[in-house]
């Protein structure tokens, strides 16, 4: 897979719907050409996880809100399959997040890292971000932070081999 895009939501909460931040890493012909990130404004008071990524309300809330950012990324992703380690998470916040402010779903086609580096590469102690990044080569220093977890996502699926 050569043209592909990577992409990160962080969330607020447990609710699918409260990202507070996304990254996106759009590689074409096997080669990083494009990065985004932005805060967003999940339209909440409640962050659990703060611990985990360390954002907190007072960082968004002069963010925009979802449907500004997502109008930003979508000419940026059009026609390219989406990558996310973990792509389950991924995929159902990016739904829940339409769905909530009623923005069109289209049936993007997902792509799992996790799940690849379970064939990729059997017998890594476990398949968390940084481990298969760091498998991959890929030095993810700043994990959790949307754009970096984007990034290493991009990376580890230039390594693989998506034809079987």
């Amino acid at each position: 897979m050569k043209d592909f895009a990577a992409i990160d939501f962080e969330t607020a909460n447990y609710n699918r719907d409260s990202a507070c931040s996304v990254g996106v890493v759009v590689v074409r012909d096997g080669m990083i050409v494009d990065r985004f990130y932005s805060l967003i404004n999940p339209g909440t008071s409640w962050f659990c996880f703060t611990d985990v990524h360390g954002l907190t309300k007072a960082d968004t809330d002069d963010a925009p809100g979802f449907p500004e950012v997502w109008a930003r990324i979508v000419p940026m992703i059009e026609g390219l399959p989406l990558v996310a380690h973990n792509c389950s998470f991924d995929r159902s916040c990016l739904m829940a997040l339409c769905k909530r402010y009623g923005i069109p779903y289209p049936d993007y086609t997902f792509h799992c890292t996790c799940s690849r580096a379970k064939i990729e590469i059997p017998g890594l102690e476990n398949y968390q971000l940084h481990t298969v990044a760091a498998a991959c080569g890929h030095d993810l220093t700043n994990h959790h932070e949307a754009l970096a977890d984007a990034e290493a996502c991009a990376y580890i699926a230039m390594a693989f081999r998506w034809d079987s």
